[in-house]
């Protein structure tokens, strides 16, 4: 009883530190503050706000002073099902927000619950369920997450690491060769620079995602749209004019990350799209100075998967992280929690 009445004098007086929360729907009510994040951007927040089925939510944190101290950008979409209801939403997330450098690791951990709590209370009743991925630790937040409801489902993320060695040095002789003949037979691999490839870019990526899906892949106005931003590099393999791969790049906090890809691996088996694009996105990550290329997505967790398989191919380091769920359906958050625990 001492020990506890000792701490809570300590703790009454040297003060506790208290964030302010808002979540913003609108760009114009967005406040002056930059992040090198840019899945938490004031950039993306427009480019989500201006394409369709989609609206963004811009969580912010303010100290006792008023100042900005960090902001987590969330988004719903709409998707489509071929069961009823046949449209429901969806609230997406990618890593734990960006933060002031002032702040330490458990104030960061803090302020993340907070976020967390407010745009968990705000989609009760807007979406389905609400998903969180690409958090920069496995155990970021995890109290905090399991305290709003949250359940983690064991996940796979890769980087590849471009700033130790050469990317060639990291991939075998039979891959060298893959690429080599696919470079000799035609296939070239470019950024995206005029409307008619990108528009050849849009056409693949939404053929080649259209029977999988897990995959959301947004309205056309999105490539458009992220097309024009500087963090953001669309490459396209072509062969004979005819576009057989693809890959969007996005560099943020000096590393870059595969956001979207597609290829045509059946139709030019001999080509090996597949290898020569994701082999130029590392090359070309590589070449601008980026430390590491991560890849957002990597399959489902399953024991095979053919996609992780693939990806590993080019020297990529393996990492067990968490995916974090919520369903603002009670009961079905509960059963899920029952089958996910351990």
């Amino acid at each position: 009883m001492q020990f506890i009445v000792f701490f809570g004098i300590i703790y009454y007086f040297c003060g506790v530190k208290e964030w302010k929360i808002d979540i913003l729907a609108s760009s114009s009510a967005l406040p002056e503050w930059t992040s090198e994040d840019f899945f938490h951007s004031r950039q993306l927040f427009l480019i989500y706000e201006q394409t369709p089925r989609h609206s963004p939510y811009m969580v912010v944190a303010r100290d006792e002073g008023g100042k900005i101290v960090a902001c987590l950008l969330a988004v719903v979409r709409a998707r489509g099902t071929w069961i009823p209801p046949f449209i429901y939403w969806h609230c997406r997330i990618y890593g734990e927000g960006a933060y002031d450098d002032s702040l330490e690791k458990v104030e960061k951990e803090q302020i993340f619950g907070k976020m967390i709590r407010a745009i968990t209370q705000r989609m009760r009743l807007r979406v389905f369920y609400i998903e969180l991925s690409n958090l920069s630790t496995k155990m970021f937040g995890y109290r905090e997450l399991r305290s709003e409801g949250y359940f983690p489902v064991a996940w796979m993320s890769i980087h590849n690491s471009l700033h130790s060695k050469p990317a060639e040095e990291r991939i075998d002789y039979k891959m060298k060769k893959k690429l080599a003949n696919a470079v000799k037979r035609g296939a070239i691999t470019e950024e995206v620079s005029c409307d008619a490839d990108l528009d050849r870019f849009i056409k693949l990526l939404h053929n080649h995602n259209l029977l999988k899906p897990k995959r959301y892949i947004p309205s056309n106005k999105f490539f458009h749209l992220i097309s024009k931003s500087e963090n953001c590099h669309l490459l396209l393999t072509k062969y004979k004019s005819k576009a057989i791969g693809c890959a969007a790049l996005i560099y943020s906090g000096g590393n870059a990350y595969l956001w979207y890809s597609a290829f045509l691996r059946k139709t030019y088996m001999k080509l090996h799209p597949d290898d020569i694009t994701l082999w130029n996105a590392i090359k070309k990550a590589q070449n601008d100075g980026c430390a590491h290329i991560v890849f957002l997505d990597v399959g489902l967790p399953f024991q095979r998967n053919s996609l992780r398989d693939f990806i590993l191919r080019f020297g990529g380091k393996p990492m067990s992280t968490y995916r974090w769920f919520f369903f603002t359906n009670s009961w079905l958050n509960k059963l899920s929690k029952w089958l996910t625990r351990g």
